[in-house]
């Protein structure tokens, strides 16, 4: 019988501001995560990423390469960063061909959101299990699948 490679999560290569706390067991690396950023478990931050001070990431979000988060924002529980397109049908192992996501400051995520290659202005809100995939320009609340203003902030 084969053995598996197993691989360690970790924190690996990540620069830190001051009072950042990453609750175990979660796998960030390669990014940066400005002062006061929280991130809870079972959390995934890929290289290539920036979180903006006082931003709180909760339990069991998946934060994929080239993501911007601005400053004091909160990511739900489950949230889900995506932006290989599948332009071509199938995942493209080519990270210079994924879209870049961005999200302003003061942005709020609800639980199990998943956003696409997008970016989101800030003072605004997503509600939880929305998907975003268009740039959302206005502050305002949205939700649905797709996300759609549901009233201006």
């Amino acid at each position: 019988m084969a053995t598996p490679k197993t691989l360690q999560v970790g924190i690996v290569d990540v620069q830190c501001g001051e009072g950042v706390t990453i609750v175990q067991p979660s796998n960030v690396y390669g990014c940066e995560l400005a002062e006061q950023v929280f991130v809870g478990p079972f959390v995934e931050v890929q290289k290539h990423t920036r979180i903006g001070a006082r931003t709180k990431v909760q339990s069991h979000t998946f934060v994929c390469e080239y993501v911007s988060i601005g400053e004091d924002c909160f990511i739900g529980h489950g949230v889900m960063f995506a932006n290989d397109m599948f332009k071509s049908g199938k995942p493209d192992p080519n990270s210079d061909n994924w879209g870049r996501i961005v999200l302003g400051d003061r942005v709020t995520v609800g639980s199990n959101a998943t956003i696409l290659a997008v970016s989101i202005c800030d003072d605004a809100v997503i509600g939880a299990g929305s998907v975003v995939t268009k740039d959302i320009t206005q502050p305002g609340i949205y939700a649905g699948n797709p996300a759609k203003l549901l009233r201006a902030l």
